[in-house]
């Protein structure tokens, strides 16, 4: 074999180019022109046949020597493109072959990246769009895309070219429909907000048979893009609700994600419907499909509180641990943003700490008894970490509203935190606790007792639709996919604190670098561990100041803790 870059090799290479067998053979061509360029020692020699083959008058011939400028390109991208190329290749877009047309237009892109790609005038729009039914799927695709870049210059050349563009919109191919649509949504979501919402209403029939598409992957990526669809047009597919209905065989994350359409299709006329199905999901046997179906139940609760808690309630009773778990941090999400709920929910708590076993689940409950400790009876909760802190949190709120009963509690609480915790966390969190008492009642409060609620978050059913603009730009790409704003809503969230802390700092406040301090500590907790009155322990470490207002106990509560014996000491 000749070396590469030899005499003989160089002139094998022009007769293999210039040979109308090889030629005339689009595969043979495309493998020699292909092999060769990715041989340095080669590119200077490939230049002139690749010229050459612009012109020839066979259409495979030209189709490989547009794509081989793009391929040397991209070996050498800091080497200069003669711009005699980039004139030919623009010439090129009136080529009889539309292969060749879009060749060009992606070897544009490639070689003009840096320069912002093909710069699209009014005659090469009107050329690309007249000659747009000629082209295949991808070229299609390709075409659209780049007429994004194109503006009209009045009203008139605008609705010429959604004219054009119009049947395209219903067009039995999913890429070319949403590549339509992305271009209808580059041309009028600023100027004519009504036409981008009716050609919405107008693709929303192929973006349903892409949901049912046999491949997962053009399933997801049209659900993702039916959510962007329902941002702006809240009620767009109503009345297609069962079409996004989960198959037993589908994957986790089709099916988590058609729950969450489902959630944005909910309305008076189908919410019973679409209830039942969720409730049915709730006993997947995927942990995960489960939780999104109970997320999913506690979301559509916003608008229908009583429907959605019947259900949730009925979960409890199953006394399936991860069920439980997740139903307990729904119902305390939805005691968030609708306050109304808060009775009805601590009346179904009650009992539900036996199957219990995530701190999770523990933390949702104890932030709902620390909230609402007034209205449940009794819970139970144990070791770790997030469930102590939780617990701590909650202790104190129940007692600044029934200190009488809470005091006991309290105390060896905060004395087996800070003196025999093992966590560095939960007995700062202790020591917080114990030095914000020292301040006072009221002050405490202040701090703990922040809102129970927050119903400024509102239901679903009838917030105002977005404007197409904020999201247009992200249609047909992969932004959609990548968003995690909607995913996100369909697994519990963190407890909701809300603590209104004073921005300087107390002088009050004991050092906690004071070791002297620590040890009268010691003696102090002790104190408050034997079970001495509260208001007591105040006049007595602060006897100039009045002894604060303690609110009188209510009917009973029992707290049971695993952190210390409950038996008295």
């Amino acid at each position: 074999m000749p070396y590469l870059g030899g005499e003989e090799t160089v002139k094998e290479l022009r007769r293999a180019l210039s040979n109308p067998h090889v030629q005339g053979d689009p595969l043979r061509h495309r493998s020699t022109v292909l092999r060769v360029i990715r041989l340095p020692s080669l590119v200077e020699y490939v230049q002139q046949p690749l010229t050459a083959g612009l012109r020839d008058r066979a259409a495979c011939v030209r189709r490989v020597a547009v794509l081989g400028w793009a391929k040397l390109h991209s070996l050498q991208p800091h080497a200069d493109i003669d711009a005699a190329v980039v004139n030919e290749l623009y010439s090129m877009l009136r080529d009889n072959d539309p292969v060749v047309m879009v060749n060009c237009l992606r070897a544009l892109e490639e070689i003009l990246k840096e320069e912002g790609g093909v710069a699209v005038n009014k005659a090469i729009a009107h050329h690309l769009l007249n000659r747009l039914k000629e082209c295949d799927v991808w070229g299609q695709c390709e075409v659209l895309g780049v007429l994004q870049r194109y503006r009209p210059h009045s009203e008139e050349e605008l609705f010429d070219i959604l004219s054009l563009l119009d049947p395209c919109l219903l067009s039995p191919s999913v890429p070319v429909m949403a590549a339509t649509l992305g271009l209808f949504l580059s041309l009028c979501c600023r100027g004519l907000p009504a036409v981008s919402l009716a050609a919405l209403r107008r693709a929303q029939g192929p973006l349903l048979a892409a949901c049912g598409s046999a491949s997962p992957e053009m399933k997801f990526t049209a659900l993702c893009h039916v959510q962007l669809l329902l941002r702006s047009l809240p009620g767009l597919m109503g009345e297609h609700y069962k079409r996004f209905f989960c198959g037993y065989a589908e994957p986790a994350y089709i099916k988590q994600r058609k729950m969450q359409v489902l959630v944005e299709l909910v309305n008076d006329d189908n919410v019973g419907f679409v209830l039942d199905e969720l409730k049915g999901y709730c006993t997947d046997v995927s942990p995960d499909t489960a939780q999104a179906a109970i997320s999913a139940i506690g979301r559509i609760g916003r608008s229908y509180s009583d429907q959605c808690l019947e259900i949730l309630t009925g979960l409890l009773g199953l006394k399936q641990e991860h069920i439980t778990s997740v139903v307990v941090q729904t119902m305390r999400d939805l005691v968030w943003v609708c306050p109304q709920c808060s009775e009805s929910v601590c009346e179904a708590l009650e009992g539900c700490e036996d199957t219990l076993q995530d701190s999770q689940g523990r933390q949702a409950l104890l932030w709902l008894l620390g909230v609402h400790g007034d209205r449940v009876s009794s819970v139970r909760s144990e070791m770790a970490a997030g469930v102590k802190t939780e617990l701590l949190t909650a202790t104190m709120r129940v007692f600044l509203c029934r200190p009488a009963e809470t005091q006991d509690t309290l105390g060896r609480l905060l004395h087996y935190c800070i003196e025999e915790e093992a966590d560095m966390n939960v007995r700062d969190q202790a020591l917080l606790y114990y030095r914000l008492l020292h301040c006072g009642i009221e002050e405490t409060r202040s701090v703990l007792q922040g809102r129970r609620s927050d119903p400024s978050l509102g239901v679903l059913i009838g917030r105002p639709a977005e404007p197409v603009s904020q999201w247009a730009r992200s249609f047909n790409t992969l932004e959609p996919l990548r968003q995690c704003n909607a995913g996100a809503e369909s697994a519990p969230q963190a407890a909701p604190y809300h603590l209104a802390l004073d921005p300087e700092p107390s002088l009050d406040l004991c050092d906690p670098l004071n070791p002297s301090q620590d040890r009268q500590e010691t003696g102090e907790m002790a104190a408050l561990h034997r079970g001495v009155a509260w208001d007591q322990h105040r006049a007595h470490e602060h006897q100039d100041g009045p002894a604060a207002d303690v609110p009188g106990p209510s009917r009973p509560v029992k707290v049971y803790h695993l952190l210390v014996p409950v038996a008295d000491q």
